[in-house]
């Protein structure tokens, strides 16, 4: 048996997240993030897609296009302070012998894209935006849910207050400022960065937001054009 294994992605997730910094660290936890499908070539056939408004909920095999493939044998998960390292089968780091990463979004229907082919809208997803998608499968509630299910050292973290001045806010699209607020609320700095005077920036659309953190509080305290921070 050949130990290469060619996989070839079905299509591109598309969302206003265009950088891994600020996405959710798993899907799920911003309920209000759309994105959707957009398919390569052959998989335009609407037969690919027969069916699925059965399914509520569908799972997405995709590229960690932003991280190359490693031999490492373990990680230093930011949730640990990146410090202490835990085998990579133990986690769900980027870093990994095959860069394939799992999630399960929401269905919210199937559109076509302004070509005319169709294309999958989902919700939920923790994908930045021009990710390979390898593969669609169906979510089963009768076997894939596990209620009593333990998580190890990935527990859930505590949502933030958002500051967001009203001046402010009122630049950001309607369309996004309910997935902007919820993906804020994540904490998007890495799990080992607490500097109060740090001031981050999180892309979304054609906005890079700059906030502060200090304590259980996130203030937003810049809205700038993506094209001004990178001119």
């Amino acid at each position: 048996m050949s130990d290469e294994l060619i996989l070839r992605p079905v299509g591109v997730y598309r969302c206003d997240f265009p950088l891994k910094f600020g996405l959710p660290r798993q899907s799920g936890l911003a309920p209000d993030l759309k994105g959707r499908i957009e398919f390569y070539g052959a998989f335009q056939n609407p037969d690919y897609l027969r069916g699925i408004e059965g399914y509520s909920h569908l799972w997405l095999l995709w590229h960690f296009s932003e991280a190359g493939p490693s031999d490492s044998p373990t990680v230093r998960p930011p949730k640990l302070g990146g410090n202490t390292r835990v085998g990579v089968f133990a986690s769900r780091s980027p870093y990994r012998p095959n860069p394939i990463g799992l999630s399960c979004v929401k269905f919210e229907g199937v559109g076509k894209t302004k070509s005319g082919t169709p294309c999958l809208f989902v919700s939920g997803g923790d994908l930045a935006d021009g990710t390979p998608v390898f593969d669609i499968k169906p979510y089963l509630a009768y076997a894939d849910a596990h209620p009593e299910a333990t998580s190890g050292f990935a527990k859930t973290d505590g949502v933030l207050t958002v500051d967001f001045p009203p001046a402010l806010f009122e630049q950001i699209p309607s369309s996004h400022r309910d997935a902007l607020l919820q993906t804020l609320s994540l904490d998007p700095r890495p799990g080992y960065q607490d500097d109060p005077e740090r001031v981050y920036y999180l892309r979304c659309a054609a906005l890079d937001i700059g906030f502060t953190v200090e304590g259980d509080t996130l203030r937003v305290v810049e809205v700038r054009d993506a094209d001004e921070a990178s001119g």
